[in-house]
């Protein structure tokens, strides 16, 4: 999580795409309640996905400080954005919770659209006020690590920034998520 990249003349795409991301994720929300066919075991086995980005969005979390210092710990030392590999596996959680193709091809259209350009305006950001971002670029992937790292996650992690981040609201929306597709499942029983 970075904040706006480098002051531009006018609206580039990623500028519009950083603020409308919120927003269309709600009603990428909506949509995605409506198509969704939910059924337990496909419940219980995207649950568990989407509870590994959530745990992966909270730990990155707590090691950001905006403006101040490049997060290299933590998650950033196997992947440059690990909060957006975060909501990555979460949204394939919730695709496979899902069953549903056409929820699936809108994530994926929705992250090239979306996060494809926040990610590269926010590179561009980090590179302008970080001297150090180049040879940290070039040292750990931009999204998918190159292992599967358990080592050092946690140490130098901050509860506090966690907090300050209030990163505990993908949680909240994780769950509030899967309740309204138990809710789904149990209002319509014959659909699932």
């Amino acid at each position: 999580m970075t904040e706006p990249e480098p002051a531009q003349h006018g609206w580039s795409w990623s500028r519009i795409a950083r603020r409308i991301r919120v927003p269309l994720g709600f009603l990428f929300a909506v949509f995605y309640l409506w198509r969704a066919r939910p059924g337990w075991l496909w419940l219980v086995v995207g649950g568990a996905v989407a509870a590994v980005g959530v745990f992966l969005r909270a730990m990155a979390s707590g090691y950001v400080r905006k403006n101040e210092r490049l997060a290299v710990t933590g998650p950033y030392a196997y992947t440059r954005n690990p909060l957006y590999l975060g909501s990555i596996i979460i949204a394939i959680g919730f695709a496979i919770a899902s069953r549903d193709v056409g929820i699936a091809v809108g994530m994926v259209a929705l992250y090239f659209a979306i996060y494809g350009p926040v990610i590269r305006s926010e590179e561009a950001f980090l590179q302008h006020h970080f001297t150090e971002y180049e040879s940290y670029a070039q040292r750990v992937p931009r999204l998918l690590p190159r292992t599967v790292w358990l080592r050092g996650l946690t140490s130098g992690f901050s509860r506090e920034l966690y907090r300050q981040h209030r990163e505990y609201n993908a949680g909240i929306g994780a769950a509030a998520m899967l309740a309204a597709l138990v809710v789904k499942m149990l209002w319509s029983p014959g659909s699932w």
